[in-house]
């Protein structure tokens, strides 16, 4: 995608567009399909235009942003390899089981871990039981 800076000859009218390329754009204006939003003239043209730019600075924080978000990730991934390890994978029956758990189940301490919507983990939160919820990453190497 680009972006242009657009301008009407006839009433001056600046304006922006998105473009899927710059032939794109070169095809449409051929095609008379680029038209004036405001008096609905043909003569539009690019204007001058600048790129932009990272600074230093900004592409320094842009790196530290991104390397602050890998450590994240990182930290999420560690996380939910532990979770594997120690705990039951129930799926979608977590709400189920986690009230089995809580009600019937003479092992208290027996950890699980599934998927439960907003209104099943908000239920069991009133209900008493304790539930705690992460969030979970796909892991882009499988």
């Amino acid at each position: 995608m680009i972006k242009y800076k657009l301008k009407c000859e006839n009433c001056k009218l600046s304006f922006d567009s998105w473009f899927a390329s710059s032939q794109e754009y070169e095809k449409l204006k051929r095609k008379n399909y680029l038209n004036c939003h405001s008096c609905g003239s043909l003569n539009v043209d690019k204007t001058l235009m600048a790129p932009k730019l990272l600074s230093k600075s900004r592409e320094k924080s842009f790196y530290i942003k991104e390397h602050k978000n890998q450590k994240v990730y990182e930290k999420i991934k560690k996380y939910q390899k532990f979770i594997k390890k120690n705990f039951e994978y129930v799926g979608e029956n977590f709400a189920y089981e986690a009230r089995s758990i809580h009600y019937k189940s003479k092992n208290k301490n027996r950890g699980i871990y599934g998927t439960a919507s907003k209104e099943e983990i908000k239920d069991l939160r009133e209900e008493g039981i304790d539930t705690v919820t992460i969030p979970w990453v796909e892991d882009k190497n499988n």
